[in-house]
This record gives C-alpha cells, structure tokens and sequence, in this order.
C-alpha cells in the first residue's frame, strides 16, 4: 500500500538487534557456533497506552498530556516472563521468571526504542541467563538506546484465566496487576492473527487491561493504572531464526 508504514512489531523484525550493557542475540566472529534453542514463554505485560496499544498497528505510541499544553508520546511497559518449555543448548530453561521493563521512547518507525531493563529472579542460573539474554535478542529484535541489566529481585508470578499479577521484591521494584475484560461468554477475549515482535508464533493477545502497572526503580520510575495490559503465550527456536 502506498505511502503505508509497518508497525513497531513488523519493524522490530526486520531490525538487528544492539544493546547495551548485555549481549541479546548478536552473532561473534570467529568458528565457535551459537547452540540450538528453543523457548516457549507466558507474558504478563501492561504499557502505559490505552487499551488495546496502539504501537502493534503504529509507528508511536499513544499521546499523553504533559506539563502544560504539550503532548508526549510514550509506550512505558512491564513485561513479566515466566518460560514454559526450552533450551539453550544443553541448559533446560523450563520455570526460568525474568522482568524486562522501560519506554519505547516517542516513535520507532526505524526500530529504535528508548530504554529498558532486564531483571533476573535469584532462582535463574547463570548458564539459564546466558541463554534467556540471547534469545531475548530475537524475541526483541530492535536497537535499544539504553539496556542495562539490574541487580536481581525475587519475582512472583500467578495468573488464571480472570486474573494475572506479577511482582518484583513484593511489589517495591515494580508490579503489574490484569483483570479479564468481561466478553460475551466467560471466556476471555483473544486477538488471533497478530504478531508479537520478533517471535513468528503465539496463542493470541489475551485482553486484560491493568489496574496497576508500575515500575518503581532507578532513575525513571512510572505508574499508571487502567490503561492497556494482556497476556500471551508464545513460542520460538533457533530454527526459526535467518542468520
């Protein structure tokens, strides 16, 4: 179509990814050759934008008021993960919980978001890290002003089909909390059919707007409540991936 745009997710994958302060999926010179692997993940993630983000069929995120009569545009999320299934390499990634929080910054049609933040549970292994931050890179495949990786934090993690909420050290580091949006039925309500960054299969974006999502560390902490949030499930290898 012309004149049309792709989205950040359709742009996030065609992008190389570069971080800083954590190596996420970048290829090094040299014969050794990165292991296979595989990651089956469940999400619970919330941003600042009105349901449902506008950023999966956008180049920005959604406007907010600011100081005065300005606008900013700002996508602030909490991703909460929880791996299902996989391996990196001979490392069984099964149960592995990690946080990744920050802003994609005010427009993005080049692939570049603002910052964001990994955060480990203690449980997580070393060799668990090594392989979650690579795939990481290809599940978010996109150039990151700032990526810094925090100090650990112990992570909690329940969801249902009604509910989800997820918390770094009780709450303090920051906390994300959805509730199912009332459908037609009691089943929850699904969008099919849509990409998630990077990942080329997921079972659907579950619609399930936050009554908190807060990020209450470092230098730029957040807190919004009622805005956008859902949960979903989704699955890539190695194999998938064009070197």
């Amino acid at each position: 179509m012309k004149g049309w745009k792709p989205p950040l997710r359709a742009v996030a994958f065609a992008v190389v990814t570069i971080v800083t302060g954590i190596s996420m999926g970048t290829t090094v010179a040299g014969p050794a050759k990165a292991p296979a692997w595989k990651m089956n993940a469940s999400i619970i993630e919330a941003c600042s934008c009105p349901m449902f983000c506008q950023c999966y069929f956008a180049t920005k995120p959604a406007a907010h008021h600011g100081s005065g009569h300005t606008e900013e545009h700002f996508c602030k999320f909490n991703n909460a993960f929880k791996v299902n299934s996989g391996s990196y390499g001979d490392t069984n990634l099964a149960g592995a919980m990690f946080w990744v929080a920050g802003d994609l910054g005010g427009e993005f049609s080049k692939g570049e978001m603002d910052w964001a933040v990994l955060t480990f549970d203690p449980s997580v292994t070393e060799a668990q890290r090594k392989g979650i931050s690579a795939i990481l890179g290809q599940v978010y495949p996109v150039k990151w002003n700032s990526f810094t990786v925090a100090n650990d934090s112990k992570m909690e993690w329940t969801a249902n089909k009604d509910r989800a909420v997820a918390k770094l050290d009780g709450g303090k580091t920051a906390e994300v909390a959805l509730v199912r949006f009332p459908g037609m039925t009691d089943d929850p309500i699904v969008i099919k059919n849509l990409r998630y960054w990077g990942v080329p299969r997921n079972e659907g974006f579950v619609l399930m707007p936050n009554e908190v999502e807060a990020y209450r560390a470092g230098s730029k902490p957040f807190e919004f409540k009622g805005t956008n949030g859902f949960m979903i499930t989704f699955d890539i290898s190695s194999a998938d991936v064009k070197m």
